[in-house]
């Protein structure tokens, strides 16, 4: 007989290869950027910090109170920090572009510790 059985040639099972975990995605919180809920916030971090700026330039000699003068030169940069982040949040929302890079979210809230 020209049969062969298995017993005689064993098959060998190919090895399962070795394939890497997958991608897990970012969940969508609120506020994250290119949302509306981060746009939303950026917005309201900007007035906030336009209002707050306007209050303490409002007080007759606040440049000769140094603590007036630190807290302007912070709520300068606190307001160029969330208008730009709102013109990149508006750039994503109009271009349907993602941001969920983690590169680019750690430069976010490194950004937003910082400011």
């Amino acid at each position: 007989m020209d049969i062969s059985h298995p017993a005689v040639h064993p098959v060998g099972v190919p090895p399962a290869e070795a394939r890497p975990p997958p991608r897990v995605r970012m969940k969508e919180w609120q506020g994250m950027p290119a949302t509306a809920g981060g746009l939303t916030l950026r917005l309201g971090q900007f007035s906030f910090a336009v209002i707050s700026f306007t209050m303490v330039v409002s007080i007759s000699n606040f440049s000769t109170v140094t603590a007036f003068c630190y807290l302007v030169a912070a709520m300068v940069l606190q307001s160029l920090w969330s208008l730009t982040l709102a013109i990149i949040d508006i750039y994503a929302l109009l271009w349907k572009r993602s941001l969920r890079n983690s590169l680019l979210v750690s430069l976010f809230v490194i950004g937003d510790w910082l400011a």
